[in-house]
């Protein structure tokens, strides 16, 4: 379970003060709304509602607190790679020559990279995430694209019930003092909503290629990749990319699908 669940790396209260206040908004928008649907008797879509916020807020701390995949620094380089070749079931692949981490002085498998905010390398490195304070690497983020997702769908939800709050009349100052918390809720909302599903589907998009944020980013800095003939040597396939990352729970050997002739560059 220490392999899932590390210590917290020392989150803002701002940031939290803020996901907090959202769900406040989300929930004074939308609390109204359900009440009269329970006073009618239809207990679904309030019980649905309430479990979608419940399993959000899970997730933003599951995502928040789970290890990313910190690379061990006791770590042996051989019992290492036969441990990644064993939970992969490939065999044996081309000898990458690794490099090791100037800042923490561990041998870094192919994909980590040293986060200067935890103060450790992470496998399959993704970004730094200052929304959870955490980075995601290949343990959590599956879940925070699942996250994303569950984020999303309350999102929208709580959109439509603004929007249908609303009572569009001939602007008025009376109109406005009686409007004015439902729309600034509304324009919050949207704002989420569009944040989100932008990051959604650019971590989708990315998922479906089997590359990072990273990767995508610094291609050019990369050393693996900027000198590598192939575009992208981690990509399978759309079905094969995405079954990897959302069901297959370990980590990978990514050493095995690196081309054996660059394999002295990384």
């Amino acid at each position: 379970m220490d392999n899932i669940l590390l210590q917290a790396p020392g989150h803002s209260s701002g940031q939290v003060s803020l996901a907090v206040a959202i769900i406040i908004v989300i929930a004074a928008v939308i609390v109204g709304h359900l009440r009269r649907q329970i006073e009618q008797g239809d207990l679904l879509q309030p019980s649905l509602f309430i479990l979608l916020v419940l399993c959000s807020v899970i997730l933003y701390f599951v995502v928040s607190l789970m290890n990313p995949g910190y690379v061990e620094d006791n770590e042996d380089e051989k019992d290492s790679a036969n441990g990644q070749q064993k939970a992969a079931g490939s065999p044996q692949g081309p000898n990458v020559r690794l490099r090791r981490c100037g800042y923490c002085m561990v041998k870094q498998p192919l994909r980590a990279k040293h986060c200067q905010s935890c103060h450790h390398c992470v496998r399959r490195y993704d970004h730094h995430c200052p929304w959870i304070e955490n980075c995601i690497g290949e343990r959590n983020h599956p879940l925070f694209v699942l996250y994303l997702g569950v984020q999303l769908a309350v999102l929208l939800w709580a959109l439509q019930v603004a929007w249908s709050g609303l009572n569009f009349q001939p602007f008025s100052w009376t109109w406005l003092q009686s409007n004015l918390v439902l729309l600034l809720s509304f324009l919050l909302i949207i704002v989420c909503t569009v944040v989100v599903t932008l990051l959604l589907a650019s971590h989708l998009y990315l998922v479906s290629c089997n590359t990072t944020t990273w990767e995508f980013m610094s291609r050019h800095r990369i050393s693996y990749l900027k000198h590598c003939k192939v575009e992208n040597p981690f990509d399978q396939g759309v079905f094969l990319n995405l079954w990897r990352f959302f069901c297959a729970c370990r980590l990978v050997a990514w050493e095995k699908l690196y081309p054996p002739e660059e394999s002295d560059l990384v």
